[in-house]
């Protein structure tokens, strides 16, 4: 598989970075799949050249964590030939100071994650979101001590406004602090809000795009109809999906994703894919993978080159959105 630099770094990442809140424990959700179901399809990923692996500290209150690195540690997987993130922010229990970016969370969290993983550093260190009730500067230094700790060698941002990302980049620049490399956004065909602000301020700022939700939920896969929530139990229990991706405007680009995948013959997951990579300042985006199929149909996408006129015609249809995700 091709490999790309991450952001502004030296560090080279596969196309794709398998998401890992899918694999976990059913305490924490009814579709996730538990470490034995989930191994085969961390050795399949690792298998097609997938060597960037995202999960955080809230998916399955550390479960996420424990497997991955569980897994690359079965696989006999050599530390240095993977590139491995992990998130800081949300709750992890009940008390006040176990959430957030006070630099308290983020000193004890930082080193939670790295018992989980059985590692010594992550490659990535997110924020999962913005805190407005913590100073940034102070986010900044407990982050930036990470670093200099060597239990994170960069630094990423994840879903929220630009006007608060770029008072975050502005503060690094002005305090001499660890700056953010990536930014991992909501990004697909049928929600395109970050192409507004967030995406050219990134690009012009030299921070990579490593999209979440790339086929909106599965919904872009082109198994769903007008008026069908989903079959899956992810599907019908996805209260975010629901309120996001289920208007006419989004069938009819989901329509002009299945005509090129018939003319193409390929899947509609192909051709979705394949149209978000293509999109400038992308580096990887986060495919989430229950199936062999999954995994299959993402690698392939990176074979696909859509033409001028396939990119218009998947553009052409989307209507703006609520913006969503932020929180």
């Amino acid at each position: 598989m091709d490999t790309i630099n991450l952001g502004a770094t030296g560090i080279k990442v596969s196309r794709l970075c398998l998401g890992m809140m899918t694999y976990g424990s059913k305490a924490w959700r009814d579709w996730v799949l538990e470490e034995a179901a989930a191994r085969p399809l961390i050795r399949r990923a690792l298998d097609a050249g997938i060597n960037f692996f995202d999960p955080a500290d809230i998916y399955s209150l550390g479960v996420s964590e424990e497997i991955t690195g569980r897994a690359l540690k079965h696989f006999g997987v050599p530390r240095h030939q993977v590139v491995v993130a992990t998130k800081v922010y949300n709750p992890m229990g009940e008390d006040a100071n176990e959430r957030g970016l006070s630099r308290k969370h983020i000193m004890h969290s930082i080193d939670d994650s790295l018992r989980r993983l059985g590692m010594d550093y992550v490659d990535l260190y997110q924020i999962h979101r913005f805190d407005r009730t913590t100073p940034i500067e102070e986010t900044l230094e407990a982050l930036t001590d990470v670093v200099k700790a060597g239990k994170a060698l960069h630094i990423g941002a994840s879903s929220m406004y630009a006007w608060q990302f770029a008072k975050m980049l502005a503060a690094s620049d002005r305090l001499g602090l660890s700056r953010f490399v990536t930014m991992q956004n909501h990004y697909n065909l049928v929600y395109r809000e970050e192409e507004r602000e967030m995406i050219p301020l990134c690009r012009d700022e030299g921070i990579g795009l490593i999209p979440w939700s790339p086929l909106a939920r599965g919904f872009l896969a082109g198994n769903r109809r007008r008026q069908d929530r989903g079959e899956t139990t992810r599907a019908k229990s996805d209260a975010f999906a629901h309120s996001m991706y289920y208007r006419d405007d989004d069938f009819r680009v989901v329509d002009r994703v299945s005509e090129i995948a018939t003319r193409r013959g390929v899947s509609n997951a192909q051709v979705a894919l394949a149209w978000l990579i293509a999109q400038p300042g992308v580096t990887a985006p986060i495919v989430g993978a229950s199936k062999p199929g999954h995994l299959d149909d993402a690698v392939a996408a990176l074979a696909l080159a859509l033409d001028a006129d396939e990119l218009k015609t998947l553009a052409e249809p989307y209507q703006p959105h609520p913006v969503l995700g932020h929180n």
